[in-house]
């Protein structure tokens, strides 16, 4: 009776505790894809460069969203109000989360490895680089050419658009530079095998003629158009030195050099000859350091390069844990539609905030203190919008292997019209 009734008492309790356990747990079933990934990874794979792409990529929309404030104006539409030019003493952020040097540093390294493991010509390497590139840029611009009219037909002001059609359209100046830059991988190897790191310096003696030019004593005198000799070889500067990087004539001794030489040509050109201290533009200000880029913009490239490169080894030993390395796979996956979404994931909030009124950190001017800490706390919503929308939006990094010849037209005659509308130029 009594040993019936304990083995009654028994199987209920222990049969939940059994499910229980075999549930796994978040943690668990995080460990399990982060360990499938991780499998998957071929061992050619480069950890490290992965992961400092990952990192150059996320400063991206960090950058976007911390310094990308809004106000209202009368009719309830937004306009673009940066907080830099309230707080001047943020600009050293700018520092940090301008990572396009690391960007295009890496870019240079890939390129390089993935030129040589192709078997056919470099025309149709070239080719498949620029698609991939291409394609998502195609996508974003003709969905949001797209929407734009529903927008406006449902209330939104036409103000509004132009504002965000601006942050759609502004990130992207960087895939037709970096298209540019790629197309010269072979004179970059060249290059490298000739003059090994050197092969940068004629580019930075290039950035540097170009500034003595628009801020010397004869500025005056200097048409503007100038200055946008500075785009080529400031945004190749970095990425030649990854394709040195990569035919491995940069050691830790030119490494030390970048990192010194860098640093100490930042702190001269900053204190001595009073560039701007942000590395992006502020509204109102008559010089900017990142369109074009200046000379400073090659010292922090040059400074960053060497620690990267300092740092490669230990890096690659943390990303051999397989919990670290699976989010660096996820966000390398979905690069392009990161850079070309992230603007809208930040719309996606403020549009219909402009409804509601004025929300702190969102779209009230960014003039206090206060307006940091609430825009702190939308930038988790900000990252969940992208992530709700990559969702979609990630099939344009895919090739388009259904799309007709017309589709792709008409997709192409959108992206047109959406980059005339957002230029201002209708």
């Amino acid at each position: 009776m009594s040993t019936r009734l304990s083995t009654r008492a028994s199987t209920p309790a222990s049969g939940p505790a059994r499910t229980r356990a075999n549930v796994p747990g978040p943690r668990s079933t995080a460990r399990a894809a982060a360990a499938r990934i991780d499998a998957r990874t071929p061992a050619h794979r480069d950890r490290a460069v992965d992961g400092l792409r990952a990192l150059a990529l996320l400063a991206v929309p960090t950058g976007h969203w911390l310094l990308g404030g809004f106000t209202l104006d009368s009719d309830g539409a937004l306009h673009n109000a940066s907080p830099l030019s309230t707080f001047g003493a943020l600009a050293p952020a700018s520092w940090v989360l301008q990572l396009l040097g690391i960007f295009f540093l890496v870019g240079g390294y890939a390129s390089v490895l993935s030129l040589r493991r192709h078997t056919g010509g470099t025309g149709a390497w070239l080719k498949g680089r620029i698609a991939r590139l291409g394609r998502p840029v195609l996508g974003v611009t003709a969905v949001w050419a797209l929407a734009a009219p529903v927008l406006y037909a449902a209330g939104v002001p036409l103000a509004t658009l132009r504002t965000g059609a601006t942050l759609v359209i502004q990130p992207l100046w960087f895939v037709g530079v970096y298209v540019a830059v790629t197309a010269l991988t072979p004179y970059c190897v060249r290059a490298a095998h000739r003059l090994g790191g050197w092969a940068a310096a004629p580019l930075l003696g290039s950035v540097a003629v170009v500034d003595f030019l628009r801020y010397g004593p004869f500025a005056d005198s200097v048409p503007g158009w100038v200055a946008l000799v500075n785009i080529l070889p400031g945004w190749l500067f970095a990425y030649q030195l990854g394709v040195s990087w990569g035919e491995g004539r940069i050691g830790r001794r030119g490494a030390w050099l970048l990192l010194a030489g860098g640093g100490a040509l930042f702190a001269t050109l900053l204190l001595l000859f009073h560039y701007p201290a942000s590395m992006v533009g502020v509204p109102g200000e008559a010089r900017t350091n990142s369109h074009p880029p200046s000379l400073l913009v090659l010292a922090l490239a040059s400074a960053q390069s060497g620690a990267a490169i300092l740092l490669r080894d230990r890096l690659a030993r943390l990303l051999a844990r397989p919990l670290l390395w699976a989010p660096v796979v996820v966000i390398n996956l979905c690069a392009m539609t990161i850079l070309c979404w992230h603007q809208t994931a930040m719309l996606a909030a403020a549009v219909p905030g402009s409804f509601v009124g004025g929300l702190a950190g969102l779209t009230t001017a960014p003039d206090g203190l206060g307006w940091i800490v609430a825009r702190l706390a939308w930038m988790p919503v900000f990252a969940v919008l992208l992530v709700g929308i990559a969702r979609y939006a990630r099939r344009f990094e895919q090739p388009w292997t259904r799309a007709t010849v017309v589709r792709r037209t008409v997709a192409g005659v959108l992206s047109a019209g959406f980059a005339v509308f957002a230029l201002g130029l209708a």
